[in-house]
């Protein structure tokens, strides 16, 4: 997700005592009123998506023969989601229901294969800004929602794959190791893609991943003028070996921006990122990620800076629980927080939003949390529950930016997963206090 995506606002002015406005009695009623409805409202429309999906999901029978070693398999992507924000500040309460749709299909005949596929998200419910920048046609008095309505060809690539080995061309989907630093912003309803040309290659423990990109697809759409997509010229190189149960890789990220509207994040990124899995007894294992890079200024930056990046984490899986606690810092230089514009930057530092852009201070966040995966045989299909807390700091200037509680469960209902999520930040130094609640169906054939 681009970094323009801030979500940050400074709190207003107190007013002045017996000057300010107040609301009619009763409005507060009145919109506890209205968000009850759209609850129910959202439940209702839910509840007929997954009525309707079980039986396609019945129907479908996966890819299909079309020819001697021909195949031709859909894709139908599905989700449908409510989310509510509020913030302490000059803006109205936020509610956006949306409906996203994927759709597709993928031609395969040996190792080529072709594919497309087109979004669409349409609000149902637009109570909300689509977009945390000015001046375009769906910005709107309201906290943001960054979902706007659209429709675009989402995929279109070419690609020859072999036992890990090929190359894609096109419009196509990027994920690269956890997202950190390229993702696809899975978590809003519009894709972030690339236009690029991607080679793999996997030989025995060894893997090798090298991306030439010229266009940045974001999440804003056809609306958002010239943040629809940022064009460059940028080159991603992966590297990375297994040695029994650690994985490690090394990585370069050069991210040379043609648009004024992103120039600043011009950067190059070098770094390390290892993963181990440690079994310890039955039932009890250890996993352990750190990572670290160096970035800096590269060709069209508009600030000359050099910044570190850190990243540490350590969790415990007991029998169905999994205890986790970290560290990460993205470091400041010359007024320059560390950037990742390209991460799906919803996984990382609270899913309030809040640190979209890395303040020029920079942001350490320690965060702690419990998760738990009900048996099997549970009165719901896949249920599960999660709770962190994090704590933020500045890297330079020993500043409080505040803290955050972050929740959800989940689960299944047939071929149809069901999400809620809750955020609330506390602001100290920086943004105001934010609450985020989701509420949504997916479903993917």
């Amino acid at each position: 997700m681009p970094n323009t995506i801030t979500g940050q606002r400074r709190k207003p002015p107190e007013p002045d005592i017996g000057n300010e406005e107040r609301p009619p009695e009763g409005t507060s009623l009145i919109r506890e009123a209205e968000l009850r409805k759209k609850l129910l409202a959202t439940a209702a429309v839910m509840s007929m998506a997954v009525c309707g999906t079980e039986a396609l999901a019945q129907s479908w029978g996966g890819p299909m023969d079309v020819g001697d070693g021909v195949t031709l398999d859909p894709i139908i992507d599905a989700r449908l989601r409510y989310e509510h924000v509020e913030q302490d500040n000059s803006t109205a309460d936020a509610d956006a229901l949306t409906l996203r749709l994927r759709a597709g299909a993928e031609l395969k005949a040996g190792d080529f294969s072709i594919l497309a596929e087109g979004e669409a998200t349409g609000a149902i419910v637009n109570d909300y800004n689509a977009f945390p920048f000015a001046g375009e046609s769906q910005n709107r008095p309201y906290s943001v929602v960054a979902d706007p309505e659209n429709v675009e060809l989402n995929r279109a690539q070419i690609a020859w794959m072999k036992d890990g080995t090929g190359v894609t061309v096109g419009r196509q989907r990027i994920i690269l190791d956890n997202a950190r630093f390229v993702g696809n912003v899975g978590w809003r309803q519009n894709e972030q893609t690339f236009d690029a040309v991607r080679a793999q290659a996997k030989v025995g423990p060894v893997s090798l991943d090298a991306t030439y990109a010229i266009g940045q697809r974001t999440i804003f759409g056809i609306d958002a003028g010239g943040r629809q997509a940022y064009d460059g010229d940028f080159i991603f190189l992966n590297g990375g070996v297994v040695l029994g149960p650690v994985k490690a890789k090394a990585f370069a990220y050069l991210l040379d921006y043609d648009d004024p509207l992103f120039l600043a994040n011009s950067s190059q990124t070098y770094g390390v990122l290892v993963n181990a899995a440690l079994p310890l007894a039955p039932g009890i294992k250890l996993d352990l990620e750190g990572s670290y890079a160096t970035q800096s200024d590269y060709k069209t930056a508009l600030k000359d800076y050099s910044a570190d990046y850190f990243a540490a984490e350590a969790s415990l899986g007991v029998k169905g629980f999994k205890l986790t606690g970290g560290y990460e810092l993205l470091g400041s230089d010359n007024g320059v927080g560390f950037a990742t514009p390209m991460a799906t930057l919803h996984a990382f530092n609270g899913w309030a939003d809040v640190f979209l852009n890395t303040p020029p201070a920079g942001l350490q966040d320690v965060y702690a949390g419990v998760a738990y995966a009900f048996p099997k045989d549970a009165f719901l299909p896949d249920l599960k529950a999660a709770v962190t807390y994090h704590t933020f700091d500045s890297d330079k200037g020993s500043i409080d930016y505040g803290s955050e509680w972050d929740a959800l469960i989940g689960f299944k209902l047939g071929p149809v997963g069901i999400l809620a999520k809750y955020a609330n930040y506390n602001a100290k130094a920086l943004s105001v206090d934010t609450e985020k609640f989701w509420l949504q169906a997916e479903v993917k054939f």
